[in-house]
């Protein structure tokens, strides 16, 4: 599998692009004209690397609304009064949203406010942001580059995929704007069938997460196929680099869940439009029947949220090592059991409405998913081990996604205990939980892949030390912010109250300081990225002496058609012992001293 060169191609792209005259041979980012022109190409275009291009920066902007419910969130737990009702959100944020703009004078109103703002923080978070990251944006955006494609396999069903995001996501901010709902991110019956009656938003919400079921399940069939059918010259299964591997088990997981979290919201929007009555008890439904369907669906979509952030981190851990994958096999073979375990554990989340024998079944099942998450943490750190760790910025976030995301992974054995289920259900515990696995998991490998890809995809370095100050800002406001809620938890601080006693206030005061420690940190990040788009330095081919196709066969950022040439694999994506990387500078990175001893 390995090549002792570094492949048939290597340097060749310095000689080409910069003298050919068709515009194929150019940069993906150049204009095509004016600028309406080149609006109405980004527009129409088929390129996987444009559509991964505006997901990204469509997503991120998403992050930052659901970052400011969070915010305002922190700041009406400050103290145990109420903030927004003492202060009158209006006067806080502004008239114009009108979610903030009731006169909350007194405790029932006020608590409305925090609610809605709430359950705004965890729609736009999990619908909107989490699970379109990075399969949308990255994912678009490399899986091409790294099989050695031209595109992905349908790539006008890929742009229908974003304008059915985008459509999806006019009726949740349509919602918003018509006062925002309180059912909760999660729709439970009987909130989202019996509050504001009166009012469709409940309605607008609900048929926007159905719309954006339609953009997953378009993706996640482009990328199956793709990876299938159009891989290069050379690359067998396990020549694939192990993102690959992480998309692909998110990618089955989209296809075969989404359409049951799509039957459930449509079953919803009836029982609220015509009372048919199938979750109404009133009329022989079963509330409970909307919390197995929705689970059933939701629990397998927390591995496609986490899936591809594991693939990021296969590539930031081995590159930033500079070593072979340890267990190579193992770690891709764990992203298809944790996609296929996923389905069979939904039942953890209703441990307090089943029966005993299911609930202890659900109980041995959720611990068997934690060993094929287990493979991975492991390999990873043997990867790491005597390995040549350059801590720059991505190697920083993968190694705060191993601290943040075993603490997560370890916090959920608790949870899939009966005995301490009982009393950690519905507890700050659970919030903290889910956070160190979705935002301490997800999220930093998320960062940290922009920053990885960053140059590839803009052709531009970030300034370095800005990038590592953001991280620990990141890290040390992220675990100020949710660790405290892991104490309260195990004290009885229930989840979802805007109000609480003095007992709990310190802790809620770390975590608000802890958030606005995590904001300053993401803004540096940005303002890293902005400043790199501007003024940053030209990045070469290369940078990170990487092995992977869209390191060694395209330029940064990569033309029109991804390639000069079909590439033709002749090593592995890991083969660091073997084989010097192509387009880098010479002498740059050499053969560890016990091969190039051995006469390579």
């Amino acid at each position: 599998m390995a090549s002792i060169s570094s492949g048939p191609h290597a340097g060749e792209l310095g000689g080409h692009g910069g003298g050919h005259g068709d515009h194929h041979h150019a940069s993906y980012l150049e204009g095509k004209g004016g600028v309406f022109a080149t609006i109405f190409d980004w527009m129409t275009t088929v390129d996987h690397k444009k559509i991964g291009v505006m997901y990204l920066f469509t997503i991120l902007f998403m992050f930052f609304l659901g970052g400011l419910a969070a915010i305002l969130v922190r700041v009406e737990l400050f103290t145990p009064t109420q903030v927004l009702q003492t202060a009158k959100g209006t006067q806080v944020v502004g008239q114009e949203l009108s979610i903030f703009s009731q006169d909350a004078t007194n405790w029932a109103e006020g608590n409305d406010i925090y609610n809605r703002t709430m359950t705004l923080h965890g729609l736009i978070m999990v619908f909107l942001v989490i699970v379109p990251s990075v399969p949308a944006s990255l994912g678009n955006f490399l899986i091409p580059l790294m099989i050695g494609a031209k595109d992905v396999a349908f790539p006008r069903l890929n742009l229908a995929s974003w304008y059915v995001y985008l459509f999806g996501s006019m009726f949740a901010v349509l919602a918003i704007i018509m006062g925002g709902v309180d059912t909760g991110w999660t729709f439970y019956t009987p909130y989202s069938t019996m509050t504001d009656k009166e009012s469709l938003k409940v309605v607008w919400m609900v048929l926007g997460a159905f719309i954006l079921g339609f953009s997953s399940i378009f993706t996640g069939l482009n990328f199956i196929v793709t990876i299938h059918k159009l891989r290069a010259p050379g690359m067998g299964w396990f020549d694939m680099p192990l993102f690959i591997w992480g998309m692909y088990g998110a990618a089955v997981i989209q296809v075969l869940a989404t359409p049951v979290i799509g039957i459930t919201l449509l079953l919803l929007m009836f029982e609220r439009l015509f009372h048919i009555g199938i979750f109404d008890p009133r009329m022989g439904g079963d509330p409970v029947l909307f919390q197995h369907f929705f689970w059933f669906y939701s629990h397998p979509v927390v591995y496609v949220m986490i899936l591809p952030g594991m693939a990021i981190i296969n590539e930031l851990v081995a590159v930033g090592a500079r070593k072979q994958i340890f267990g190579y096999r193992a770690v891709a073979f764990s992203s298809l059991a944790i996609a296929g375990i996923s389905f069979i554990v939904w039942g953890h989340h209703l441990f307090t409405s089943q029966g005993e024998v299911s609930a202890v079944i659900f109980s041995a099942l959720t611990f068997l998913v934690a060993i094929p998450s287990a493979v991975k943490v492991f390999n990873w750190i043997a990867t790491l081990y005597k390995g040549s760790v350059n801590l720059n910025t991505p190697t920083l976030y993968a190694l705060g996604f191993l601290f943040l995301f075993s603490i997560g992974g370890l916090t959920g054995l608790f949870l899939g205990t009966l005995a301490t289920d009982l009393h950690l259900h519905d507890t700050y515990f659970v919030v903290a939980h889910f956070h160190y696995v979705m935002m301490g998991g997800t999220i930093i490998a998320f960062v940290g892949g922009i920053h990885f890809w960053w140059p590839k995809m803009f052709g531009k370095h970030y300034n370095e030390t800005a990038g590592r100050i953001a991280f620990v800002l990141v890290f040390v406001g992220f675990n100020l912010t949710f660790f405290p809620q892991f104490i309260m938890g195990v004290h009885g601080m229930p989840r979802r109250y805007a109000n609480y006693i003095p007992e709990f206030q310190i802790y809620h005061q770390l975590s608000t300081i802890g958030a606005f420690t995590l904001l300053v940190g993401f803004l540096t990040a940005a303002a890293n990225f902005v400043y790199s788009l501007a003024a940053g330095k030209k990045a070469d081919p290369n940078p990170y002496g990487a092995l992977s196709l869209e390191w060694t066969h395209t330029s940064s950022p990569p033309i029109e058609h991804n390639f000069e040439h079909e590439p033709v694999v002749t090593h592995g994506p890991y083969d660091y012992d073997h084989v010097i990387p192509a387009q880098t500078r010479p002498g740059e990175f050499v053969l560890p001293r016990k091969v190039a001893g051995a006469g390579h």
